[in-house]
């Protein structure tokens, strides 16, 4: 019983930790920190401070997670993304809510070489918003379509989590990697649908001069830097500030590619499957290791941004390479930082038994299996509207992971179930992360993106609940994988 009342009173200072705005980093770490002292005094713990730092990120499996931020944060300004985009409205923007289509396309395919959520829902703010606008979407729609389709970073290779996730467990990074393909697709397909068939419903006007939105964003702004309502949109870290600075200043609109299949930026669409055949390819065909892979298409992006800006003179070169080193400098820091605290944190747990207490008290419930995962996964979405994600997937993952392993589940399907879920959180409110990019890249208050979100949920819902009970629709490429490796 004391274990417990300790339990919950680190628990309860946590939450009032980031309650207060600390740094989750540290709110993680000095909670853990006093959950340990009050556990097993101050000389376990200043050896576990001492340790625990280094013992987190001294991997080199995780200089597979800078090397995929760098060529995200390189592809990002190597404007991959604005060519994407201008390839897929050519060809949907004459449908009813065409430009909404595209942009959910424009975001699966930069995720693809990304893998960051941030920098694609930042990326497509300034790409697509304005442009939507003006062709009678309303803020909420416009915003709520870039937003959600933003996380979709989180679920297609190359994606962070589901690295870090495979190195947390010592699962198979290639496979977890694959196992994010087809979900994503199945994901991205979904906003389409609701697009097509209910969101084009709410586009009231047509025909209105771009330039006329664009002074009304440009307004919004002004108002927002004064203090306005978009002020109040949170930036709570480092790779939100990186990810709203890091695009190429290429205006407040697009540039304009002519009206031909000619002239359309067909180069982007070969690059960003150059990266990503590099990435995947290299890994399923056993050429590169994923730690290569990674670090392989940093360097082909860099080509790549090289080549693109070659004519802009080396100011503006160096400025747009600097940009993605200092970018990718904070997102890595703040990526090792939560490592850091979180492991302080999860130290604690296992200090107080927490895991097996769980998995004791789960097993003596007389449910199906099945159901047990799913409450634990359900908990997820809680979780999200108060830490950021990489925080809730650390913290959770200590806990559910050996239950799963317990009840007989498979591995890779629980991670891919974990980040899908971790991705709903991305956009939940009063978090929701991506929602306050793209808040912070519009001018649009916070509360109308989330509103604008709200109604696409119910697809994540849809797939998500399909992934849930056919898990083979997860297994399948992460089994053609473990065969081409066997």
């Amino acid at each position: 019983m004391l274990v417990t009342m300790i339990v919950l009173a680190v628990v309860v200072l946590l939450i009032l930790l980031l309650m207060a705005r600390m740094p989750v980093a540290l709110a993680l770490g000095l909670s853990g920190a006093v959950g340990l002292g009050i556990l097993q005094g101050t000389v376990y713990t200043t050896n576990v401070l001492g340790s625990v730092p280094f013992s987190a990120t001294a991997s080199f499996s995780l200089t597979i997670i800078p090397m995929f931020i760098l060529m995200g944060m390189l592809a990002m300004r190597a404007r991959i993304a604005e060519h994407v985009f201008a390839i897929a409205n050519h060809f949907v923007s004459r449908f009813p809510g065409g430009l909404g289509v595209a942009t959910v396309m424009a975001c699966a395919g930069f995720s693809a070489v990304s893998g960051s959520s941030i920098g694609t829902a930042a990326t497509m703010s300034k790409l697509s918003v304005n442009e939507m606008r003006a062709y009678g979407y309303p803020a909420a729609l416009a915003t709520g379509i870039v937003a959600i389709a933003g996380t979709l970073g989180v679920i297609i290779p190359p994606s962070t989590f589901l690295v870090l996730y495979a190195i947390m467990t010592g699962e198979s990074v290639a496979q977890m990697l694959a196992a994010g393909i087809i979900p994503g697709l199945l994901t991205a397909a979904g906003y389409v649908t609701y697009i097509l068939i209910l969101g084009h419903r709410q586009i009231v006007r047509k025909d209105v001069e771009l330039a006329d939105v664009v002074v009304e964003a440009r307004t919004a702004a002004a108002t927002a830097a004064r203090g306005g309502a978009a002020a109040s949109a949170p930036v709570h870290s480092a790779s939100v500030d990186a990810a709203l600075h890091a695009t190429p200043n290429t205006g407040a609109v697009r540039q304009s590619y002519g009206h031909t299949v000619r002239t359309l930026p067909w180069r982007g669409l070969v690059r960003l499957g150059l990266i990503f055949l590099i990435i995947l390819g290299g890994m399923f065909s056993g050429v590169f290791t994923s730690t290569e892979s990674a670090a392989i298409a940093a360097f082909v992006a860099l080509l790549i941004l090289l080549w693109e800006f070659r004519r802009a003179g080396v100011t503006a070169l160096w400025g747009n390479v600097k940009g993605a080193l200092l970018d990718t400098a904070q997102t890595t820091s703040m990526v090792f930082m939560i490592l850091v605290g979180s492991s302080i944190f999860s130290t604690f747990l296992i200090a107080a038994h927490v895991p097996d207490t769980i998995t004791t008290w789960i097993a003596g419930l007389a449910i199906p299996p099945l159901l047990t995962i799913g409450l634990l996964l359900l908990l997820l979405l809680p979780l999200g509207t108060a830490l950021d994600e990489i925080s809730v997937l650390i913290i959770t993952i200590p806990i559910i992971y050996p239950v799963a392993m317990e009840l007989g589940f498979n591995g890779i399907w629980l991670g891919l179930m974990i980040v899908k879920l971790t991705a709903i959180g991305m956009v939940t409110p009063p978090v929701g992360m991506t929602c306050f990019v793209v808040s912070g890249a519009t001018g649009v208050p916070t509360e109308t993106v989330f509103r604008g979100v709200l109604p696409l949920m119910t697809m994540d819902v849809l797939v998500s609940a399909l992934l849930f009970f056919v898990p083979a629709i997860v297994l399948w490429l992460p089994s053609l994988v473990a065969q081409t490796a066997g």
